[in-house]
């Protein structure tokens, strides 16, 4: 096979994986608190005819060498965790947090997950769950059935106002988690992340402590997705993707002419 054939080929595969990050980006431009994903390049392999350096007389080197690459290829699709925009709701258990950190929530196996995404409710007994899947969010919290409103200020106290008493009820205290590297966090559907080795452990704390996040209430963290980017970043892509496709032509041509010449 023409060795041109093969790189080409290659680098259809990239940009076909790259408009599959940029389509899942654009599909989720409405998502709350979904973060956009970029595709990473890296070139393969080169087949080293002449190295750089090597002698080409006996007093001489060759100022540069001749290597030829074997193509690309997609080796990871990166997160970028950077702040979405605020939409107010004015829902009492829609929250959002303003800077790092994740919301907590516990998966049916008994292990945490990871969500920016702040749209919570409650279940049949009180309890504050996410809105999609009815997980609990950790640390559990009990909405009282005589509970007139509910209140988290941006230190993450959760309380609530009962009819007859003239003081709100606590009835939680909001834990919140960060990591070193949120890039490696594993993406698991459901605006949920699941924490990774090279993610790290995760830094519980209050929000607004230590580098951490702050709560607002009645509002919710936008996708961060750029739809005008991603838009222009399809078109570069589609682009690529086409002048890969006339090289493997214009290689299919070269060989049909030798065929029929010779």
């Amino acid at each position: 096979m023409n060795p041109a054939l093969w790189i080409s080929k290659t680098g259809l595969d990239a940009q076909q994986t790259d408009i599959s990050v940029i389509s899942n980006n654009l599909a989720n431009a409405s998502t709350v608190g979904y973060k956009k994903s970029r595709a990473i390049f890296e070139d393969l392999l080169y087949q080293n005819i002449n190295q750089p350096g090597g002698r080409s007389s006996q007093d001489t080197e060759l100022p540069s060498g001749l290597m030829l690459g074997a193509g690309s290829k997609v080796v990871a699709n990166q997160k970028n965790f950077s702040q979405g925009n605020m939409i107010s709701t004015e829902n009492s258990l829609d929250w959002m947090i303003q800077g790092p950190g994740f919301f907590e929530i516990q998966m049916p196996d008994g292990t945490i997950a990871y969500s920016r995404n702040g749209q919570f409710t409650t279940d049949e007994t009180g309890r504050v769950v996410t809105s999609g899947a009815g997980f609990p969010v950790q640390p559990e919290m009990t909405v009282p059935d005589n509970a007139n409103s509910i209140t988290i200020s941006q230190d993450g106290e959760v309380s609530v106002s009962i009819n007859g008493q003239a003081e709100n009820t606590v009835i939680g205290q909001l834990v919140i988690s960060d990591f070193i590297n949120p890039s490696g966090l594993e993406p698991i559907g459901q605006n949920l992340y699941t924490e990774t080795a090279v993610s790290g452990a995760p830094v519980q704390g209050n929000p607004g402590v230590e580098g951490l996040g702050s709560m607002v209430q009645g509002a919710l963290e936008t996708s961060n997705v750029n739809v005008t980017e991603e838009l222009v970043n399809l078109i570069e892509t589609q682009r690529v993707y086409e002048m890969n496709s006339k090289v493997i032509k214009s290689v299919d041509e070269m060989l049909s002419y030798i065929n029929q010449q010779l």
